[in-house]
């Protein structure tokens, strides 16, 4: 599970995708740092989630209206960005998922920098890998390494069947001890 402080932009949105990783830190290096920029969108495949390893940046904003918009176009599904997002109105308007620590006008350039991207990155303490499974919404955002992705899924739907059971005892007015005497939990 990633930090808690990562959120979505509204309550309402969901993401589930194939990370696509930037690693950057703060940096106020200008030099080629557009076309780095471009570069990396185009990498951008579809059903990708950008996941952003920002080094505990807190100033800056690694994602906006034009990084939307360019990303849509490339087939992405969502950002997850452990540091800021700015141009939110606009975001919100293109009910893009965009997950974040917090907003801001700040713009990345000459405080930020991307050192590369499609490499391992590590956000609170998690390792994410390109091509791992990225899930999220209100409740926070989960990683699951792509080699385990086949077996998390069939045990997530074992347990979502297992829960409509247990929810059924208690629509049915078992109490809490019977529901665990029969194999249910809260």
């Amino acid at each position: 599970m990633l930090p808690t402080g990562i959120m979505p932009l509204r309550d309402d949105m969901k993401v589930c995708g194939i990370a696509f990783t930037v690693k950057g830190s703060k940096n106020l290096t200008l030099e080629s740092e557009m076309e780095q920029r471009a570069r990396m969108l185009e990498e951008i495949a579809p059903g990708s989630i950008v996941v952003w390893d920002t080094s505990g940046d807190d100033e800056s904003a690694q994602w906006g209206e034009v990084m939307t918009m360019a990303s849509r176009r490339r087939g992405c599904r969502g950002a997850v960005v452990d540091g800021g997002v700015r141009d939110t109105n606009k975001v919100l308007e293109m009910n893009f998922p965009v997950f974040c620590k917090y907003r801001t006008s700040n713009g990345m350039l000459g405080r930020f920098r991307m050192l590369g991207w499609q490499l391992p990155v590590m956000i609170g303490g998690v390792f994410i890998y390109p091509g791992d499974v990225v899930f999220g919404d209100i409740d926070g955002l989960i990683v699951v390494p792509r080699a385990l992705a086949y077996e998390v899924l069939l045990r997530a739907e074992y347990i979502r069947e297992n829960e409509k059971e247990i929810k059924q005892m208690v629509l049915d007015g078992l109490t809490p001890t019977e529901v665990v005497r029969k194999g249910g939990y809260f």
